[in-house]
């Protein structure tokens, strides 16, 4: 079992657009081979400083979805609303 940090900065004005996009990109990885569980942060000192904590089974069924048409989809949606590229850490016991 593998879990995956998230973590993204958004634009100011950009929070309500970004949830409903973020939420609509953990609702499809919900459905992606090996996912277990995931769940959505923002830091309490800086709103736009935001967390995605994902679990998989395996890392390469993280890789699957990372690489896979639906999530580059949501990525196209969520980049412009980040104001600096997304930082990912997989974490493994």
């Amino acid at each position: 079992m593998i879990r995956v940090i998230i973590e993204r900065h958004i634009a100011d004005d950009l929070a309500e657009y970004y949830e409903k996009a973020a939420r609509n990109t953990l609702q499809q990885a919900m459905n992606a081979h090996g996912f277990i569980s995931g769940e959505a942060l923002h830091n309490a000192n800086d709103a736009n400083h935001r967390y995605v904590i994902v679990t998989y089974r395996t890392i390469q069924d993280w890789q699957r979805w990372y690489g896979s048409p639906e999530r580059k989809e949501m990525m196209e949606a969520i980049h412009p609303m980040l104001d600096r590229d997304e930082k990912i850490t997989i974490l493994q016991h």
